[in-house]
């Protein structure tokens, strides 16, 4: 457990002081914002979705380490995925990050992502970790109000493509 502690100490740093995708993404097709009221984390998701594949995706905003590296490394891992393959990383990602500390990693389906099941070892720090993949799952769904980390869970992702529901 000591490397991948380790591991994550380094990705998150990493992540944290040099963003991947930190702009706003011109031509996006979706975009939300979202906002951690524990942590004071707030950014926004912006996503150009093309027939049905996330062809871009960015963010903004500002908030702690975990929160700035884990939108890094979200919109990295979800640009060339189809909106199915995108909606499925975000559940793999949610089940990694909420479930027991004991429980086995499976970083088959996360790639890189696995290394932030490091933060089930600090259980105020998964709404950090979650909040970029809540505010992508409410830029699918293209709705307007804001993602907050102390709402109820997102409702199923309504698929749209091209504008179309």
């Amino acid at each position: 457990m000591s490397e991948l502690r380790d591991l994550y100490q380094e990705v998150i740093l990493d992540h944290n002081k040099r963003p991947r995708h930190f702009q706003v993404l011109a031509g996006a097709s979706h975009r939300a914002d979202g906002y951690n009221p524990l942590c004071g984390d707030r950014l926004t998701v912006y996503l150009q979705v093309e027939g049905g594949v996330v062809r871009g995706a960015s963010f903004q905003g500002s908030g702690c380490a975990i929160s700035k590296a884990s939108a890094s490394m979200m919109t990295d891992a979800v640009v060339g995925k189809s909106v199915e393959e995108t909606h499925a990383l975000f559940e793999s990602f949610h089940r990694m990050v909420t479930a027991d500390i004991d429980a086995p990693v499976e970083p088959g389906a996360l790639g890189k992502l696995a290394v932030f099941a490091g933060v089930r070892e600090f259980p105020a720090r998964i709404k950090c970790a979650s909040l970029a993949w809540h505010t992508l799952y409410a830029a699918l769904r293209a709705g307007a109000e804001t993602v907050s980390t102390e709402g109820a869970p997102p409702p199923a992702v309504a698929v749209e493509t091209d504008g179309q529901r």
